[in-house]
C-alpha cells in the first residue's frame, strides 16, 4: 500500500492510497508504528484514496490508535470514501474514531 505523509505543525497527515487490505496490512502497520516511534503520535488518516478495506485494514486502524494514545498522542479518520464509511459505522468504529469530511477540522481536532 502506498501512502503519502506531510507534517503540518505537531501533526503527521498520512494520507492511504489503494487497498487496505491482508497483503498491505503488515507493511502499512510497520510504516504507521515507525512513524509514531520517531515522536509524531498525533496522525491524521486521510482514507480519500482508499479503494477496498478488510478486517485485516481495519485491525491495522484500530492498532495505530491503540500505539498512538500510548505514546501520548491519538489518531484521527479523514475523508472516509462511501464504501469505507459503511464498514466503518458497520463495525461502529465511528464510536471508537473521531472521524472528519475537511483537513481543516482533523488537524485542529489534534492540535489542541
Amino acid at each position: 500500500m502506498a501512502l503519502h505523509r506531510r507534517s503540518q505543525n505537531s501533526v503527521e497527515i498520512v494520507a492511504l492510497l489503494d487497498r487496505l487490505d491482508a497483503a498491505a496490512a503488515p507493511g502499512l502497520r510497520e510504516s504507521l508504528k515507525g512513524i509514531i516511534d520517531r515522536g509524531r503520535s498525533r496522525l491524521v488518516l486521510d482514507l480519500a484514496g482508499v479503494t477496498f478495506i478488510d478486517s485485516s485494514g481495519l485491525s491495522v486502524l484500530v492498532t495505530t490508535l491503540k500505539t498512538a494514545r500510548a505514546a501520548g498522542g491519538d489518531v484521527v479518520l479523514l475523508r472516509l470514501p462511501p464504501t469505507v464509511r459503511s464498514l466503518i459505522q458497520l463495525t461502529r468504529l465511528h464510536r471508537v474514531f473521531l472521524i472528519f469530511d475537511d483537513e481543516e477540522g482533523a488537524v485542529a481536532a489534534l492540535a489542541r
